[in-house]
């Protein structure tokens, strides 16, 4: 058996407290299990690992809190996060229920803000959306779900083409077609999608300023 020789309140975090066995520093803990132990308190070994144990993982919930109050994570960020904090995947797996059960950590609401923020300020494909999602630990099933819910690949590539318009004056439209088309597809829109959008915005621009364009070919071979 162990003895609680002191218990003292930190000095650099006072929501936590010093824990003293037999005269020596065993560990620290926050305070509201704190409030659970007095001085001269006996502990076995397995008290004391049981309380070392939630201390863990009370340290791990703090860390994964303070990581999502940035921004939404998905679960396989938040894991890996912590084991680079060197939390044991026991501790993590419990922080990690505890969070999801919170509402602190939910990968549904993670992938709908991944894609909503994207199609707001740097619009891109599904294949491109998916492989993103993907990487964070995101199931296909789900990625699938939301993006047919979130995504309209014609509506996204006409907006990420539109931002390239002024830098493109003077081109042909052959010239358009072919550097708005590659960037384009390297954003991950599909074929339909980036042909629609290239001859929608031709389109509006022949009509709107006929000096848009260089003379020369305007078909894309």
């Amino acid at each position: 058996m162990r003895t609680i020789t002191l218990l003292e309140r930190q000095k650099k975090n006072k929501a936590r407290v010093s824990v003293y066995l037999d005269g020596e520093f065993a560990f620290g803990i926050n305070e509201m299990d704190a409030a659970m132990l007095r001085k001269g308190q006996q502990l076995s070994e397995s008290e004391v690992d049981e309380l070392r144990q939630k201390d863990a993982i009370a340290k791990a919930f703090d860390a994964a809190a303070t990581l999502l109050a940035y921004r939404p994570r998905s679960t396989q960020e938040v894991r890996q996060r912590l084991l680079k904090k060197s939390f044991d995947d026991v501790v993590i797996d419990t922080a990690i229920e505890k969070l999801e059960r919170l509402g602190y950590l939910d990968d549904r609401a993670f992938a709908r803000f991944w894609i909503e923020d994207r199609n707001r300020f740097k619009p891109r494909g599904r294949r491109a959306l998916s492989y993103e999602l993907r990487n964070k630990g995101i199931s296909d099933s789900l990625i699938q779900d939301l993006l047919d819910e979130l995504v309209n690949e014609s509506d996204g590539a006409y907006e990420a083409a539109q931002k390239r318009v002024r830098s493109m004056r003077g081109k042909t439209q052959r010239e358009f077609k072919k550097k708005i088309g590659a960037f384009l597809q390297r954003r991950g829109f599909g074929y339909e999608a980036v042909n629609n959008a290239l001859n929608q915005l031709i389109q509006e621009i022949t009509d709107d300023d006929l000096s848009y364009f260089a003379e020369g070919e305007s078909d894309w071979y």
